[in-house]
């Protein structure tokens, strides 16, 4: 097969040529590209958003809770469960979930999809497994992709979820559509991408767990002498799964502590640093803590859920088998 355009044919142990053009790295990338992974993807965050929204609710309100009056107050999970419940009933523990659901789907769906892709293309005339840092650097450069795409969708559920009337004619924004006109109209592009720094550092959370996981499932199935990439059951996955987000919540879960805080319509912070200032100022370290509990309680089976589906919905769509 004859390489694409102004493009260095890669042998196993050769570093590429520098002559290669970005573009044509680029159309190397995508031509790694399976649709198959962006549905899989998706339908996993859709699928997970919708069991477990509610607790992402929680979290975020229990991120943001800095002590302005205007916030109510909660003495745990299930308190504040109830006291939304007892508010507005099963649509206020929904509030939020459109985009959610479409930021769920996109970013789960596109990570998969950059993930898988620049996976291949690193691994691309090689017959090595790929090292746990070559796993870390392709979900973090899927991670900024996605981030950058998806930002605006996150900026719009934390804005929502964080309306805290029960009367809906009150209410500031009335709809995902609604919440992303006003904040472009009276905030600009910015307003759309606060958060987005945190959000960059984000990433090393997508990251770690991915690289935790691929090595979770590489060295299981080698104990089990079976092909790295080997089909395991779905008791399997979610114990792999659960390991890996655990472990990359309990290393980065303080920038969604500040990205949250920054993405807050109900307080001003001039940046990053700001936020990190005044949370170490007013709560100590525990505040870079706040809505740890509740996130792990949703996060965890959120993502055994997900990437259970994604397995499954991806062998079948590429018609793996093994």
């Amino acid at each position: 097969m004859s390489s694409p355009p102004n493009q260095a044919v890669r042998e196993p142990g050769l570093t590429r040529s520098p002559a290669v053009s970005v573009a044509g790295h680029v159309q190397q990338v995508f031509s790694h590209v399976r649709v198959g992974n962006l549905v899989a993807g998706l339908s996993g965050g859709v699928v997970s958003t919708l069991a477990l929204h509610p607790l992402d609710l929680v979290k975020i309100r229990f991120a943001v809770s800095d002590g302005l009056e205007l916030r109510p107050k909660y003495s745990g999970i299930l308190h504040c469960m109830k006291s939304v419940w007892q508010q507005e009933g099963l649509r206020g523990l929904y509030q939020g979930v459109t985009p959610n659901i479409w930021g769920a789907g996109a970013s789960w769906g596109l990570y998969f999809l950059f993930y898988n892709a620049i996976k291949g293309y690193t691994k691309e005339g090689r017959q090595t497994e790929l090292s746990a840092t070559e796993h870390l650097v392709s979900a973090a450069e899927a991670g900024i992709l996605t981030l950058t795409l998806t930002n605006p969708i996150w900026v719009t559920k934390t804005r929502l979820v964080l309306q805290y009337n029960a009367d809906p004619a009150s209410k500031q924004y009335k709809g995902m559509i609604d919440a992303l006109v006003k904040i472009y109209r009276y905030e600009g592009l910015p307003g759309l991408y606060k958060g987005y720094v945190p959000g960059l550092f984000g990433t090393s959370h997508g990251a770690l767990q991915f690289m935790a996981y691929e090595e979770l499932k590489r060295d299981y199935n080698k104990y089990k002498k079976v092909p790295s990439d080997a089909k395991l059951s779905a008791l399997e996955y979610i114990t792999m799964a659960a390991l890996s987000k655990i472990f990359a919540v309990a290393t980065t879960y303080p920038y969604q502590v500040v990205r949250a805080r920054l993405q807050d319509q109900h307080n001003r912070y001039d940046g990053v640093l700001d936020v990190i200032r005044r949370t170490w100022r007013n709560e100590g370290a525990i505040g870079f803590y706040k809505g740890i509990i509740p996130n792990l309680i949703r996060v965890t089976p959120a993502c055994c859920i997900t990437f259970v589906v994604y397995e499954n919905v991806s062998r079948f769509l590429l018609g793996q088998s093994k």
